[in-house]
């Protein structure tokens, strides 16, 4: 069969004073040129909205190996694809599937080394776009989660906090708490992903919330958010607690900031007085991690220990509104296009 010649991609067609909205996204089509030497076309399956284009777009991007994203360029981000022509002389093939980082288009053309080959470690190929190593490296890694442990995961009904409480309670964690956004997210958390509490913001304080459901305090905490979350954290911590940073989705998406920034009010004192360890967690300062939790997140699954949540956005003409739906909390754990 002929090879495509045009793609479809979304851009960014203006910056946001704001929160992007779908107005600022247009999905267009645009010349595919044919691979070069070395190089290898790919057609998109699926691929990940993740919270960290609000930074990219905003442009705060100090000590992020990322660049920004200017109006009239495309989206990037985590995606799943099928080789359709690929050098004869390298190791890949059409029709095999590959991971890589040009989503948020039907069509990508890129060099070999962009593209790393499928290798099966996971029972559904999609699930490898699941960020949930963040999740299992702050808590192994970072945190060190104990048996017995009680243990916050802040941001629970997102990509990593989905993941993450279930982790926490395969590592032994005797009680696991989340935060949310609703009801219906407390609900779901409770039901189908094995949280013992969740705490929902908006219903009063989160330090009421968090003394009530954890009244001798927590050893361990997971945070994807930070802000009061972060605060009431500080005052729940029992000696030796262990605090993993994973995200700061509270500075990250306020519409008063540009993502790249994220303050909180901590009681230093009583980080001093119960000997808090607080590490910021980055995935490149463990290279071998990814694919230590493929392995361990493949066994789980295959062994029905683990699910891995996501929301599907039908569509590429659905993608604009998709980092938008994410943002306002419409979505529950992962949220990935089905291109």
């Amino acid at each position: 069969m002929p090879l495509p010649t045009t793609a479809r991609e979304v851009r960014l067609t203006a910056a946001p004073a704001g929160l992007p909205a779908p107005e600022h996204f247009a999905l267009v089509e645009t010349p595919l040129p044919a691979p070069g030497p070395g190089q290898v076309l790919v057609r998109n399956r699926a691929f990940l909205v993740f919270p960290g284009l609000r930074t990219l777009i905003g442009g705060e991007l100090a000590g992020l190996p990322l660049p920004p994203i200017r109006p009239g360029q495309a989206l990037f981000g985590p995606a799943l694809g099928e080789v359709l022509a690929a050098p004869a002389d390298g190791p890949l093939r059409p029709g095999d599937l590959v991971t890589h980082l040009h989503g948020w288009r039907d069509h990508a053309v890129g060099d070999s080394a962009d593209f790393t080959p499928v290798d099966g470690s996971l029972p559904d190929p999609v699930a490898l776009l699941s960020p949930g190593s963040a999740g299992y490296g702050g808590l192994t890694r970072s945190a060190g989660v104990r048996a017995g442990d009680v243990v916050l995961v802040t941001g629970a009904a997102g990509a990593v906090g989905t993941v993450a409480g279930q982790v926490a309670r395969l590592l032994g964690a005797a009680r696991v708490i989340g935060t949310t956004g609703s009801p219906a997210k407390a609900a779901r958390l409770t039901a189908e992903l094995g949280y013992d509490a969740v705490l929902v913001r908006g219903a009063g304080p989160i330090r009421e919330q968090l003394a009530e459901a954890a009244p001798d305090g927590i050893d361990v905490l997971l945070d994807t958010v930070g802000g009061d979350q972060l605060t009431a954290a500080v005052d729940a911590a029992r000696p030796g607690a262990r605090f993993a940073l994973v995200g700061a989705l509270a500075g990250q998406l306020a519409p008063d900031r540009l993502g790249g920034s994220s303050p909180a009010v901590v009681d230093t004192f009583r980080l001093l007085s119960q000997g808090v360890t607080v590490r910021g967690f980055r995935g490149q300062d463990h290279p071998d991690l990814e694919a230590q939790w493929r392995r361990q997140f493949g066994d789980w699954l295959r062994a029905g220990r683990i699910t891995f949540p996501w929301t599907a956005v039908a569509g590429l003409d659905r993608a604009p509104q998709a980092l938008p739906q994410l943002i306002g909390g419409r979505t529950f754990g992962a949220t990935i296009v089905e291109v």
